[in-house]
């Protein structure tokens, strides 16, 4: 059975303790050993009383579109590993049950491996980090830690790398993220703040992972126009008009009243554009609504109110939008709530706080119904890693770019110099 964690009175946040000497700090986070001794965090076990997985994974559809549950759990099937990425909230519950230091971050909230991958800054450079948040939330940092961790060693079950390899790529991610919250700890605030893992780093890790673990190269995507090769696969000239094309159960407008909703969409962004930043609102002021319909995403997020809405601009070049809805953070019953009343802004401000660089228009709304929604744009030139065909070596190389991606967030958003401490030397 296991034991009860200890629980610390919770530290001040970064925003308090990052104008304290950073020694004082780092040794501020070695005494915390004495209350929860590193060895604490070596094993678990679920609690005698612990709920019925299959209960958690059933309340967790509450407010999802019925019709839209089995597919989510039809991907969660697919493998162990779906499984996981898909029941963030099963996994939260036994995180609360482990130790803490009590210091607390932004966490990302789901730091799956399968949430990390490569992306363009708005400049059109291509970096690597996390890029999921819908779980983000001031949390206990150690979470994301052991989450990434269990998702490599579960990836490694997949590919049959045997205990060996599953616990190399762990190692290496903890290694990577404690020999960079360290440089971090040691690091000024604006070399912190700039910090990121730029196109040559994620060049050679294509290149070792030979590649045909990514879906396309960092140069295929920054020279590519994603707008415009969606435009042609999601869209048709419908009697003269463009519109959304249906692929049904995936994509597709409401059987009933789609006019009417389409046009409740079409004004819903009025209210969006009130939450971007001045120029960006210039920007999108130049193109106009056309259509949108439902668009089933991800994993854990099959069910929830999602879709996507096409815009022109004056010369009929795309922008598609996606709109996704931001239900409570699985974390919140045990990190408590967020101070931010609208879950859509929850989303973008812990986005826009620990991610390198934002999609620069992220934007949040909140429906007549009461539900919250964040606004991003659908696929920004982003790459994503074939995890399942990776080798040994390719998983723990990638394994350590995971860890520099979210010790740079953490280093962000907390006290890097606390956990340095605390983890102390290698």
């Amino acid at each position: 059975m296991a034991t009860a964690a200890p629980r610390p009175q919770p530290l001040a946040a970064l925003s308090s303790n990052g104008k304290a000497n950073a020694s004082d700090r780092i040794a501020a986070g070695r005494a915390r050993r004495k209350q929860v001794p590193r060895s604490s965090h070596a094993g678990w076990q679920p609690q005698r009383n612990r709920p019925d997985p299959v209960a958690i994974l059933e309340a967790s559809n509450l407010g999802r579109v019925p019709e839209l549950v089995p597919i989510r759990y039809g991907r969660m099937l697919v493998s162990p590993f779906a499984f996981l990425r898909g029941s963030a909230a099963l996994m939260a519950l036994d995180l609360s049950q482990t130790p803490v230091t009590g210091l607390k971050v932004q966490t990302c909230g789901d730091a799956h491996v399968a949430n990390f991958g490569a992306y363009a800054t708005p400049e059109r450079n291509f970096i690597f980090g996390i890029n999921d948040f819908d779980e983000t939330l001031p949390a206990p940092w150690e979470w994301d830690v052991k989450r990434l961790c269990a998702s490599l060693v579960v990836a490694g079950r997949a590919i049959d790398l045997g205990k060996k390899g599953c616990t190399a790529a762990a190692f290496a991610a903890v290694a990577t993220y404690h020999d960079r919250i360290d440089a971090f700890a040691r690091a000024t605030a604006l070399r912190v703040w700039y910090a990121r893992l730029e196109v040559n780093l994620l060049e050679e890790l294509v290149r070792c992972a030979h590649s045909t673990d990514f879906r396309a190269t960092p140069r295929q995507i920054v020279h590519s126009h994603p707008d415009v090769s969606q435009l042609v696969r999601l869209t048709a000239v419908v009697k003269g008009r463009r519109r959304i094309v249906d692929s049904p159960p995936l994509i597709f407008h409401p059987r009933t009243g789609a006019e009417a909703i389409i046009e409740r969409t079409r004004q819903s962004f009025l209210q969006y554009q009130e939450t971007l930043r001045d120029d960006i609102r210039v920007l999108f002021d130049r193109y106009h609504f056309v259509d949108s319909a439902v668009k089933v995403v991800g994993v854990g997020s099959v069910g929830t109110h999602c879709g996507i809405a096409l815009f022109l601009d004056g010369h009929d070049d795309p922008l598609f939008l996606q709109i996704k809805e931001a239900m409570p953070s699985v974390l919140e019953p045990y990190a408590g709530k967020s101070r931010y009343e609208n879950h859509g802004q929850r989303v973008v401000a812990g986005q826009r706080l620990i991610q390198a660089a934002s999609d620069i228009f992220l934007g949040w709304i909140r429906r007549e119904d009461g539900r919250d929604f964040y606004i991003r744009q659908l696929r920004d030139m982003k790459a994503s890693a074939h995890i399942d065909r990776m080798r040994a070596d390719d998983l723990i190389e990638y394994a350590g770019f995971c860890g520099w991606a979210l010790a740079r967030a953490h280093a962000r958003a907390g006290d890097a110099a606390f956990i340095s401490g605390y983890i102390g030397k290698k």
